[in-house]
């Protein structure tokens, strides 16, 4: 069985549909969505529709949330510019949108083949807000424990890693629309037209992931977006660096 594994495309269409058409050359059976799908980007509804076509299950995110509703307990700040975006993005939304958008699950089970099972959610199973990365030890990891699954799988922090987390195999895919790299400099940091995505094949010989890295058209994610209405379009615009 091989299944794709997206996340964190945040309204850039434009990266999805490099994705899109990776998974039909190199072909799978199934994807799995970590969310984080419409809010951000210049294309919330095409990022949308295109999810929709995949008939996946979709895991509930932080941003998915916020488009809901506006958080009082956000463990990171609400910045007036991430208002000004959302009430945008609602704007490019009508009732089908927003109801799909509600069926997201907070988590998604699945069997694979060889019996194995795989546990997706956005940060954590306990809650989208939770935060793990590479080097996370003691109580971040707590939330992952009891689960009883041979794969977890979780998106949130834009970063491909794997290792293992209490005693299963944990992938993180990437973002498939706000892609970057950690080890740039804080004072030039940047965003890279780079779509990100997880290809995880499981059967009875055991689990593997393979992680794909996918080149599209900043100059056509910005002639979108510019042509978008985007609010605070510069500055988003300037957000990326050419590869």
């Amino acid at each position: 069985m091989q299944l794709a594994l997206i996340s964190d495309i945040h309204g850039n269409d434009v990266a999805f549909g490099e994705v899109t058409a990776d998974l039909e050359r190199v072909g799978c059976d199934g994807a799995v969505c970590l969310g984080d799908v419409g809010q951000g980007g210049p294309q919330p509804q095409e990022t949308l529709n295109r999810l929709r076509g995949l008939e996946c299950p979709v895991v509930m995110g932080n941003s998915d949330a916020f488009l809901l509703e506006v958080p009082d307990d956000s463990p990171e700040p609400v910045t007036e510019r991430q208002l000004a975006v959302r009430e945008w993005s609602l704007g490019k939304l009508d009732a089908d949108d927003l109801d799909f958008i509600r069926s997201f699950s907070p988590t998604v089970e699945l069997a694979l083949d060889g019996e194995a099972r795989l546990v997706a959610f956005h940060g954590s199973p306990r809650s989208y807000d939770d935060v793990l990365l590479p080097s996370s030890e003691g109580p971040a990891l707590e939330p992952f424990r009891g689960t009883g699954a041979a794969l977890l799988a979780g998106g949130h922090t834009h970063t491909q890693w794997a290792r293992m987390v209490a005693g299963a195999l944990f992938v993180n895919p990437g973002s498939v629309g706000l892609a970057y790299d950690r080890h740039q400099p804080e004072d030039d940091f940047k965003l890279t037209p780079v779509a990100e995505y997880a290809l995880l094949t499981a059967g009875e010989s055991g689990i593997s992931v393979e992680f794909r890295r996918v080149p599209y058209s900043l100059e056509e994610l910005i002639e979108v977006t510019r042509a978008s209405g985007r609010p605070h379009g510069e500055d988003y615009v300037r957000d990326w660096r050419p590869v």
